[in-house]
């Protein structure tokens, strides 16, 4: 297995449980319980308007509020979550769940079990 983030196609072997060269991404800009901070790798950001944008996202348990300017592509490998969206409907999150959000979803996110997520966004 590999990982080479330089390739013409990068890729990370095992990303499911990699845990090299993650950054700190902070935690989030409207917290409502705890201090769920953020972790990833980047693999892919395009120069026009940084889209499309891929890589790996790891956040740790809280919740707080979410409103997605673009679509994104979720496929969690870990952990346990729920997005409750504001008119109501609720999305359980457990390892091998695929959501594509929607441009304009807004809603709240409980992180139960830290998450990783493989994510793309367009």
């Amino acid at each position: 297995m590999s990982t080479n983030l330089r390739s013409s196609a990068p890729h990370i072997a095992g990303a499911s449980h990699w845990k090299e060269e993650l950054v700190d991404w902070g935690g989030h800009l409207e917290p409502i319980d705890g201090k769920s901070t953020n972790a990833g790798r980047l693999l892919w950001k395009g120069e026009r308007d940084g889209l499309p944008e891929a890589g790996i996202w790891d956040c740790t348990p809280g919740s707080w509020r979410l409103e997605l300017p673009r679509d994104e592509l979720c496929h969690f490998v870990s952990g346990r979550a729920t997005y409750s969206r504001d008119d109501g409907e609720v999305i359980e999150v457990v390892p091998g769940t695929v959501v594509h959000f929607r441009e304009g979803w807004t809603g709240t996110v409980t992180v139960h079990e830290t998450i990783r997520s493989i994510y793309m966004l367009r």
